[in-house]
């Protein structure tokens, strides 16, 4: 029996649709340990860094492997503001997947974190998100191609 097209379920078209809400954040007044311990609390490689709730970065494993544990940067002591990416490329909840694929490509990042009219942190969408909530993985397969294939030398 053919379902009528009223009845006929959609696929998400929309960042909001597939995004992780309330997610997890810092100020860049934290400490660089606090950062660790809860990345591994959540079991998660990035925290996005907020000014009350605007987003002002973001915070991964690899800022804090390089930027400051190789530098030699205590981590009790030193702040997620003096090691976080502050060019954070981000995307607004009423955006397309399409948009927010290009936008992960472009910036060759795993995760966006999602931002309102105000550019406060409403949420992240990640390449899982889009694999698990689409139900198209080719799409983020070909995104997750995208970013982990080395840029070519420039000529």
């Amino acid at each position: 029996m053919m379902q009528s097209p009223s009845t006929v379920p959609s696929a998400p078209r929309r960042v909001v649709d597939v995004m992780t809400r309330g997610p997890a954040y810092l100020s860049s007044d934290e400490t660089i340990l606090l950062a660790a311990q809860l990345m591994a609390d959540l079991q998660v490689g990035a925290l996005p860094i907020c000014d009350g709730r605007r987003l002002v970065g973001m915070l991964t494993d690899r800022d804090i492997t390089i930027r400051s544990t190789a530098s030699g940067q205590t981590p009790g002591t030193s702040r997620v503001g003096d090691v976080m990416t502050a060019d954070v490329k981000w995307c607004t909840e009423d955006e397309s997947l399409e948009i927010a694929q290009h936008k992960m490509e472009a910036a060759r990042v795993r995760r966006l974190p999602v931002v309102d009219q105000d550019h406060h942190l409403v949420g992240i969408v990640s390449l899982g998100d889009l694999a698990s909530k689409t139900g198209d993985s080719r799409d983020s397969g070909r995104t997750l191609a995208s970013i982990s294939t080395p840029s070519a030398p420039a000529r």
